[in-house]
């Protein structure tokens, strides 16, 4: 039986609608966007827009289905709680998938606060080239967790300001690719460009197409942090049910819109294109394109690494109220913050840096190879869960269910399959990268999995202990 549940866990809920509106937006609008799309565009040519529409879809549905588990039931921790609670009849099977589910998303996130801080410090050495990179990711690392040891108040206020910057450029940038092509903007003739030069719409045909939406899964994660902030906001429901139809309307517009004005205006087949919004911005005469790009890539980066830090303290924090990581992480300070948490999500990003630098060729790649898998891992347990805690509302609190799931169970199937066809593509690619994406991530899910049996073993799972007015899972709402 699903409970009345009670988020009265000590966090602050100060986090207004406008905050959880940028960190969805924010989310996915990333590094990736703007530097990784090139990569995908160099393979796929013009068509690149139908791997980001592909993969996009699929994130869009995925968003649905955590709307509207986290509208009716919002918990701090999201997902994991969702795998263990779909699973509630039986004990073993919910306390295995919460925690592999819970441990996962942890490695993806603090795998990307390394990423974030190390791209962050080549991107700033663009205009301090005598300071050692170590030295800027170290400054970039030790800046975020500060600020999200203040309060959860300032990691809101960051990331609205910070993704607000990103989704203004993302405008500005299709106002521009606009004028350009129908020839407002220099007085020229209107064409597409590049579009169907150089080999046509589809110059390598689908495989390249399908691989690049599999590249693609990576560059959207981040929208489903707003399902695990809800638990610090003032209403829950009413904030994820509008932030999560903010992103639905428009990540797709975001990513294949401007990715439509890049491929039209740089040519697919040439070197430019591994820049390619600093080389759309040149192609249309914009000047200072390269200091105004890296400018809005670095709080891009910025951006994501304030976001990663929140998701993985965030996430521990929930772990170790299962009795799934220490429970000497659950402190809070006077500010409601989890400030252990957060220290030790750090811990694994400062050890990730030393190791670029110190085994760069051996151990950095594995990591790099093997986080980008858990969070398909992740997403295909946050469909399972759906499907079930659908079926159970519907049999139990049907008036709990705010926002609905689209042609229930149809698209939560179609999706389910959608993930399996692109792991099983992630195998047979003619990529090496995504190859070794997939056998890195299933053999550190095998690890995880020994951690698992190891701790059911050898420990106790001590779940924190709560009142009968402190059930984890409910609101402070009665729905």
């Amino acid at each position: 039986m699903i409970n009345e549940l009670d988020n009265s866990c000590g966090l602050q809920h100060t986090l207004k609608q406008r905050h959880m509106t940028m960190i969805a937006l924010g989310g996915v609008i990333g590094a990736g966007l703007f530097v990784g799309s090139g990569v995908v565009a160099k393979s796929a040519g013009p068509a690149v827009i139908l791997s980001f529409l592909l993969t996009g879809g699929l994130i869009v549905l995925i968003m649905r289905m955590l709307g509207e588990m986290a509208t009716s039931l919002p918990a701090v921790g999201s997902f994991y709680e969702y795998a263990r609670l779909a699973f509630e009849d039986r004990p073993k099977v919910s306390q295995f998938l919460g925690f592999m589910s819970g441990w996962m998303y942890w490695y993806f996130w603090v795998v990307v606060v390394a990423l974030e801080a190390i791209a962050g410090a080549k991107l700033i050495n663009f205009w301090l080239p005598d300071v050692a990179p170590w030295i800027i990711s170290l400054v970039l690392l030790v800046a975020m967790t500060l600020l999200n040891m203040f309060s959860v108040k300032s990691f809101g206020e960051f990331e609205f300001w910070f993704a607000s910057i990103k989704v203004v450029a993302i405008v500005i940038f299709l106002a521009l690719g606009a004028l350009f092509l129908t020839g407002m903007l220099h007085h020229t003739p209107a064409s597409l460009g590049h579009f169907l030069t150089h080999g046509g719409f589809m110059p390598n045909g689908w495989g390249p197409v399908l691989s690049g939406a599999v590249a693609a899964t990576a560059f959207y994660s981040g929208a489903e942090i707003v399902t695990i902030a809800a638990a610090e906001t003032a209403d829950p429901a009413k904030a994820v049910a509008r932030a999560t139809s903010s992103v639905i309307s428009r990540v797709l517009l975001f990513y294949v819109g401007s990715l439509f004005f890049v491929v039209c205006i740089v040519p697919w087949n040439s070197s430019d294109i591994a820049t390619p919004f600093v080389s759309a911005l040149e192609g249309m005469g914009i000047p200072y394109a390269a200091h105004i790009m890296n400018a809005i890539i670095v709080t891009a980066v910025l951006s994501a690494l304030n976001s990663s830090l929140y998701a993985s303290s965030r996430m521990i924090f929930a772990l170790t109220r299962r009795g799934d990581a220490p429970t000497a992480l659950v402190k809070l300070s006077k500010n409601g913050v989890p400030v252990r948490a957060i220290l030790f999500s750090t811990l694994f990003a400062y050890a990730a840096i030393a190791v670029s630098y110190v085994s760069a060729d051996v151990v950095f790649p594995f990591i790099v190879n093997s986080y980008g898998t858990f969070i398909l891992f992740v997403y295909l347990l946050i469909a399972i869960s759906q499907l079930r805690i659908r079926a159970r509302l519907e049999r139990e609190h049907p008036e709990r269910i705010k926002v609905r799931m689209w042609l229930f169970p149809y698209l939560t199937y179609f999706a389910i399959i959608a993930m399996l066809v692109i792991l099983a593509a992630m195998g047979f690619s003619a990529e090496p990268e995504q190859r070794l994406s997939l056998w890195f991530g299933l053999a550190s899910l095998v690890l995880l999995v020994v951690l698992y049996f190891v701790k059911q073993s050898f420990g106790r799972n001590k779940e924190r202990p709560f009142s009968s007015d402190e059930q984890y899972l409910t609101t402070t709402q009665q729905y």
